[in-house]
């Protein structure tokens, strides 16, 4: 049976991205998040992407008015849910944050509501309970600039339904994003499980004083022939993200290591607003980061 209506919840950096491109790929898109403010910034967020989505996918003014136009915006979970088939969770990183969320939710969703995770480290199992329905609950992880690096990962757990698992697979392919499936449970899924050990050592890098980040990104995309440096990745990701993930290592497991790197990114970055490439100040400053410069890999 195919998706109709679709929810979303978290209108952050990566929430933001999967509201529109749900909306631009035809489908209507309730969007809930926690106050007005926050939705404020997200319908900023469009208009960006509106732009975005006609630079970089050639799309036509009318296509990307009219995704914005299949948006509604909502500050009430029930209302949001009324109707949904699909709801998509993109909220903080923090195990609390999400078990009080799905448990809110399991009171107020439809029976026919799926729900999917777009948790980029913590595993479905974790909330299964919480959502009140398991057999109808796994993870959906999409990776940042949606639009472009269009990998949806899927990803069940024990309880979870052979066949819900196939009605998600299918839903990312009507968004035009390739479905990578995984097999059984796994944090940080595929491309995170290969991405996250760089970006700890560049976290280590960083909070050691062995490198700055231009220099750890030259040595990176020079080396290794990437696109982009570790640090200018950070950016992307959003260092709100990064703290989060750090302090939730730090909280369960003590590391001293882990605690360094939370307070780096909280008295560098988190408390001075520096949020990466979404607040216009991260490693670099954005629009057009010194990384974009042609000379940026080239000896001096």
């Amino acid at each position: 049976m195919e998706f109709k209506k679709i929810t979303t919840a978290g209108s952050g950096v990566l929430g933001a991205q999967v509201t529109f491109h749900t909306a631009f790929q035809g489908y209507q898109v309730s969007l809930y998040d926690l106050n007005e403010e926050v939705l404020e910034k997200a319908k900023k967020r469009f208009q960006d992407l509106k732009e975005i989505y006609k630079r970089e996918l050639k799309a036509t003014q009318k296509a990307v008015d009219d995704a914005y136009l299949r948006i509604e915006y909502f500050t009430d979970l029930k209302q949001a849910v009324r109707d949904a088939d699909l709801l998509i969770e993109s909220i903080p990183e923090d195990p609390k944050i999400k078990r009080e969320f799905y448990q809110q939710l399991a009171l107020v969703a439809p029976v026919k509501t799926i729900f999917v995770t777009n948790s980029s480290t913590l595993v479905p199992s974790l909330f299964a309970e919480d959502t009140g329905r398991p057999k109808q609950f796994l993870a959906l992880h999409f990776a940042n600039e949606i639009w472009k690096h269009n990998t949806a990962e899927i990803m069940g757990h024990e309880l979870t339904d052979l066949a819900v698992f196939d009605r998600i697979v299918e839903f990312a392919v009507s968004l035009n994003m390739v479905p990578i499936e995984l097999h059984k449970e796994q944090s940080g899924y595929i491309l995170d499980s290969l991405l996250i050990p760089l970006l700890n050592a560049t976290m280590n890098l960083l909070v050691n004083k062995v490198a700055d980040p231009q220099a750890i990104d030259k040595a990176w995309v020079i080396g290794s022939g990437a696109t982009l440096g570790p640090c200018a990745i950070l950016d992307l990701v959003g260092l709100n993200t990064v703290y989060n993930i750090h302090k939730i290592g730090a909280e369960r497991t003590r590391n001293p290591n882990e605690l360094k790197k939370m307070n780096y990114l909280k008295e560098n970055f988190i408390d001075k607003g520096k949020l990466g490439k979404v607040s216009g100040q991260g490693f670099y400053t954005y629009p057009n980061p010194e990384f974009e410069n042609p000379d940026f890999y080239k000896s001096k």
